[in-house]
């Protein structure tokens, strides 16, 4: 048992050692800043994931004599003078120029000047939102472009001529747009426009896109950020969305465009414990409707059709393969495509526990079908009453699926080959019709168990 006067220790945070950190480099002549996001983010009262802090007054080597004993750091980036503290959400950079000589994101020469002003050390970022430092030990906020008002003001701007050398910078802007809900300004806007994306490597357009989807509150304006300034001209499968017609019967919102914003910011609403379940609802959400330019047509009657658009997933796969080099997450984004339009559909027609199981085979996660067909309701400019109809479907399918353990995965055959070979059965191809015929039994529901799957298999022997 604990004594009275025993003191349970508190966690320490990540800025608790960047206070200690810049306490051990003030000791040693410098002055640490942080810059950047982890300064934005306090100043919209959100907790910083990780830190960078800007050294002024100390070289690499003066910063590492500083720390030593009590960090360690790894020269991650030594030629850009960036280092990173070993086991920590820190890293430490120190002041440096950036003159750009050659093509591409690496034709830059930098120069670290631990003497520069403040102005010209941040003058090489990108956005004045992400251009502000802040003294880690004073709290003083150093804004030489005056970043705290843009962000008071819920404005993105470009901070200098230099943005235009690292044309990763627009996808930036259109991630931060979505998680931040900043609006363009007009002259950046324009100087976006003039940029191209085709010399970036797949990897860092990737990442950009991954911040949006997973942690844009307002993916929509992201995406009509990369519309106004023509960059959906990289991402055709995008681009063939806008002016794709909808009856408007059943689209009331307008285009396959417009539905698919406002999906996309229905997904954005969800929360799951695993990231790959967000990225992989968001890119669903994102891509559903993408077979809809192929098959949209105009019926006898006047009205809009697009049968079968959840079949016609190789836009998407195009979509998906060209950003993301991941066979699983094409895999699992297109299932859940392929299947959008079934959980209504199951409740609708009072499908039974087989066809519940045989989906579940097919999409694989129920819940995040389920998911992904009330985001796709939501999208749909639907009267109050309309709304309520349909998510009242898509609740009594969740439940449906939970209540067979089919929700969260697909079922998995009760009867495998090592009880065949308890009964006699002989190893081989012989095995493989004895064993479909026991699945497609326990799909029908005629047993649920393992005992009851043995008196299944001894009937037929």
């Amino acid at each position: 048992m604990l004594g009275p006067h025993y003191i349970i220790p508190m966690m320490e945070t990540e800025f608790d050692h960047v206070i200690r950190i810049a306490g051990l480099l003030r000791r040693a002549g410098g002055r640490a800043l942080l810059a950047g996001g982890c300064v934005r983010d306090h100043l919209l009262g959100r907790a910083p994931e990780d830190f960078d802090i800007e050294v002024y007054g100390l070289t690499a080597a003066g910063v590492e004599a500083a720390l030593a004993g009590e960090y360690a750091l790894d020269a991650v980036g030594m030629s850009f003078g960036v280092m990173k503290v070993r086991h920590h959400e820190i890293d430490i950079a120190l002041p440096r120029s950036e003159n750009k000589i050659g093509r591409g994101h690496r034709g830059f020469v930098v120069e670290t000047r631990i003497d520069m002003d403040f102005a010209s050390a941040s003058a090489r970022r990108d956005f004045t939102v992400n251009a502000m430092m802040m003294d880690a030990l004073t709290g003083e906020v150093i804004d030489p472009w005056h970043g705290q008002d843009d962000l008071r003001r819920g404005i993105l701007r470009h901070v200098s001529e230099h943005f235009s050398e690292d044309p990763l910078r627009v996808l930036r802007g259109m991630q931060f747009i979505a998680r931040f809900r900043l609006v363009p300004a007009p002259e950046t806007l324009a100087l976006c426009a003039a940029l191209s994306q085709e010399e970036l490597p797949r990897e860092r357009i990737a990442a950009e896109w991954e911040k949006m989807l997973r942690q844009g509150e307002l993916p929509s304006a992201g995406l009509n950020f990369l519309r106004k300034i023509g960059f959906l001209r990289f991402y055709p499968e995008l681009a063939a969305l806008c002016g794709c017609p909808q009856d408007p019967r059943w689209h009331p919102e307008g285009d396959v465009w417009t539905h698919t914003l406002a999906t996309l910011d229905a997904a954005a609403k969800f929360r799951y414990s695993d990231p790959e379940d967000k990225l992989t609802l968001m890119l669903a959400a994102l891509c559903h409707d993408f077979g809809k330019v192929l098959c949209t047509a105009t019926a006898p009657d006047g009205g809009i059709t697009s049968r079968g658009h959840d079949t016609l997933t190789e836009p998407a796969r195009r979509f998906l393969t060209r950003l993301w080099n991941r066979e699983t997450l094409t895999d699992r984004v297109l299932k859940l495509i392929r299947c959008h339009m079934q959980p209504w559909q199951l409740i609708r027609d009072g499908s039974g526990d087989r066809a519940f199981r045989h989906l579940a085979l097919a999409a694989e996660r129920l819940d995040l079908l389920a998911d992904l067909a009330e985001c796709d309701v939501r999208g749909i400019a639907a009267s109050p009453e309309e709304l309520a109809a349909k998510l009242g479907r898509i609740a009594e399918f969740r439940a449906r699926a939970e209540f067979l353990a089919v929700d969260h995965a697909p079922p998995k055959p009760l009867i495998m080959g090592r009880h065949l070979l308890e009964r006699g059965i002989a190893p081989g191809p012989g095995m493989r019709p004895w064993l479909d015929r026991c699945f497609a039994a326990q799909l029908e529901g005629k047993f649920s168990d393992l005992d009851g799957a043995m008196n299944y298999l001894d009937s037929l022997l």
